[in-house]
């Protein structure tokens, strides 16, 4: 997965200042839930260290629930996304030029629709809490005619007109 991975532990790393310590196999446990059954077993697993708890082959890097986080956010990102990834932490330009998919099939705590760096709900910034979905990366003219409004009943662009705009792809009821 080469450089991404370890600057996107890394940086994550970072902003952890609190948290549960996990044991291993809890985190490895953990990211894996992010992922769809058929594909855990060939999934590459790192924690917020940048350490493997797992190697991989199928070109999916799964890591565990922020540790800044007390809820669930695992996810499971193919190599578009661990792009993507690096570029928003370090708040490049990125731009898809192809699709990616990344699983985050537990759910996650939220985050805003509309600001990718709102830490936290505000009046205008549409904070959402989704359920189990996936997230596609596309050339911007491929998400051109799908809605922003997470409450549409289908997928929907988070975080519309930047570089890092996504399909999310709700599979399941929010809890």
């Amino acid at each position: 997965m080469g450089t991404g991975t370890g600057t996107l532990a890394i940086l994550l790393m970072s902003l952890a200042g609190s948290g549960t310590v996990l044991a291993e196999t809890d985190l490895k446990a953990d990211a894996l839930s992010a992922a769809w059954p058929g594909m855990q077993e060939g999934a590459r697993v790192v924690d917020w260290e940048g350490n493997v708890l797992q190697e991989g082959s199928n070109g999916f890097t799964c890591m565990p629930t922020p540790p800044v986080l007390s809820g669930t956010a695992p996810m499971c990102l193919d190599e578009l996304w661990m792009e993507w990834a690096q570029a928003w932490q370090n708040e490049e330009p990125f731009t898809a030029e192809s699709i990616g998919v990344a699983y985050m099939l537990s759910g996650d705590e939220g985050a805003s629709n509309v600001d990718p760096y709102a830490e936290g709900p505000t009046d205008d910034n549409e904070w959402i809490e989704e359920g189990p979905h996936l997230m596609l990366i596309a050339p911007a003219e491929l998400l051109e005619n799908f809605p922003t409004d997470p409450h549409s009943g289908g997928p929907y662009v988070m975080w519309k007109g930047t570089d890092y705009q996504h399909l999310m792809i709700p599979v399941a009821a929010r809890e």
